[in-house]
C-alpha cells in the first residue's frame, strides 16, 4: 500500500452526505478522498490545491455539476483535472452533455465499486488498487 504522500487525491462533490460516505468507503485507504458538499466549495478546493481527479454529482442546489465542470475546464489551473460524473441521471442527453463539457467519464448511480475504481485507474493511472 502506498504511503500517504504518494496516494492520489480524489475530490468527491455531492450534496448528499451519505453519497460522500459511500464514495469514501469504496476508495479509502487506496486514495485520499476530500469532500465538497456543493459546487462553490469544490471550485475553491480545486483552485487551492488541485486534486488528481474529481468525482462530481450533477443535481445539486445552487450550482449544478455541469456548471462546476464548465468552470473547472475553463480555468487554466484546473482544466487538466479528470472529471468523472457520478449521477442518478441515466438519460443519454445528460451523459452526452457531461462528455461535451470535458468529463472523462459518466457513471450512473447506484455506483458499482469495481466500475468506479476501474475508471479512476484509467484516468489517473493509479494501478495500485
Amino acid at each position: 500500500m502506498p504511503d500517504q504522500e504518494n496516494k492520489p487525491v480524489i475530490l468527491a462533490v455531492d450534496d448528499t452526505p451519505e453519497n460522500l460516505d459511500m464514495v469514501k468507503n469504496i476508495l479509502v485507504p487506496e486514495f485520499i478522498v476530500k469532500a465538497a458538499i456543493n459546487g462553490m466549495v469544490a471550485l475553491k478546493i480545486a483552485g487551492r490545491k488541485p486534486p488528481d481527479l474529481i468525482l462530481l454529482d450533477i443535481m445539486m442546489p445552487g450550482m449544478d455539476g455541469f456548471e462546476v465542470c464548465r468552470q473547472l475546464k475553463n480555468d487554466e489551473s484546473t482544466a487538466h483535472i479528470p472529471v468523472i460524473f457520478l449521477s442518478g441521471e441515466q438519460d443519454s442527453s445528460s451523459k452526452a452533455k457531461g462528455i461535451e463539457l470535458g468529463a472523462a467519464d459518466f457513471i450512473t448511480k447506484p455506483i458499482d465499486p469495481q466500475i468506479l475504481k476501474a475508471s479512476i485507474r484509467e484516468h489517473i493511472g493509479a494501478c495500485r488498487i
